[in-house]
């Protein structure tokens, strides 16, 4: 009998002891989520609102939570981890992020795997040189400059790019990018765009053309892109350069000149300059040179492609970003000495302003 109520007792108290430790695990557990509640719904310290903070390459949760907390916007990163832990939450986004005053963890947290980045443009100009888009390029702060520097050669390697001359191969537009992101990363857009465009303006080309390759067309859009700014003109000024291709006159461009100057041109062309053999100089050579000689827009792409048919084989800047075309040499040296010569003007200049 002792035996039994001995064996009793001790299983009175387990099972009093089991509950006690039961009801201090619901109260230790009850008090954890009150306190994660507490740390997640807790608004953050803003130093200032808005409060910008970049996420760059390579960075987890768990480096950018410990970053934040350090700085004492984060009351706890253990807390937002332990949540995003559980809500799948987890990856984070490259990019520039903004937030205002009264914004929480669940809040932060839902921001960082968002596309709500700080979104910063840039436009690529036509009838720029591939030189002077790089050093616009490395001009915004926000940008990565990883080809700074670099001959073209590393730049290729860089781009996914195998071509030799650079020149030509990034379509001027506004692009859209977020802090993190390279020169790299935007001309690759670029050159990705000025390819789909090509293609699908070269498989809707006139007939008859005296193009070997799209390359080519290319080429002369970019002549096109730099003798005039005004969309009306660029059929009739591509129709100059084909028919002169094909009557074998040289093309007798001055911005290809220009182009073969480099550094040396300095605003003016002389007259030992259009006599200078340069593998651009389109005065001594005959036929294209052998690269663009800028940024092409899709006009001149399209104009380079369907030129007017309108007889001309002459044209002469007018002073006010106009041209007047001629048939006839007589007549081309006429508007040569009405508008270069007796109506120069210091106001005078061959592309209308912008």
């Amino acid at each position: 009998m002792l035996l039994i109520r001995v064996k009793k007792l001790l299983r009175n108290k387990i099972i009093i002891l089991l509950l006690i430790s039961v009801a201090g695990l619901v109260v230790s557990v009850s008090a954890g989520l009150l306190w994660l509640d507490q740390q997640l719904s807790k608004p953050l310290n803003l130093p200032e609102s808005p409060y910008v903070f970049t996420v760059g390459r390579g960075a987890t949760l768990a480096s950018l939570s410990r970053e934040l907390e350090a700085k004492g916007v984060l009351s706890s990163a253990l807390a937002l981890r332990i949540f995003a832990r559980y809500t799948g939450q987890q990856t984070v986004r490259r990019g520039e992020f903004e937030l205002h005053h009264g914004v929480n963890s669940v809040e932060l947290l839902s921001k960082l795997g968002s596309n709500d980045t700080i979104q910063h443009h840039l436009t690529l100009l036509e009838g720029w040189t591939f030189k002077q888009a790089l050093v616009y390029l490395h001009s915004k702060t926000k940008l990565k400059h990883e080809l700074k520097g670099l001959p073209w050669a590393e730049q290729k390697k860089a781009l996914g790019i195998d071509v030799a001359h650079p020149e030509g191969y990034f379509f001027p537009d506004t692009y859209r990018y977020q802090s993190g992101e390279s020169d790299v990363d935007l001309l690759r857009r670029a050159h990705k765009k000025l390819t789909r465009v090509l293609d699908q303006q070269w498989s809707k080309k006139a007939e008859g053309l005296p193009y070997k390759s799209a390359y080519e067309a290319l080429i002369m859009a970019s002549i096109i892109e730099k003798e005039t700014a005004k969309d009306s003109e660029r059929e009739t000024i591509a129709g100059v350069f084909i028919r002169r291709i094909r009557l074998g006159m040289r093309l007798q461009t001055d911005p290809t000149v220009i182009y073969g100057m480099g550094d040396k041109y300095q605003g003016n062309i002389r007259r030992k300059d259009l006599k200078t053999a340069t593998p651009y100089n389109t005065y001594v050579i005959k036929g294209l040179p052998p690269t663009p000689i800028a940024l092409v827009g899709e006009r001149s792409i399209y104009a380079a492609l369907h030129p007017n048919d309108s007889g001309n084989i002459f044209f002469v800047a007018k002073g006010d970003g106009s041209h007047y075309f001629s048939k006839t040499l007589a007549e081309h040296n006429k508007a040569v000495r009405e508008y270069q010569i007796n109506k120069r003007k210091k106001n005078y200049r061959s592309s209308p302003k912008k």
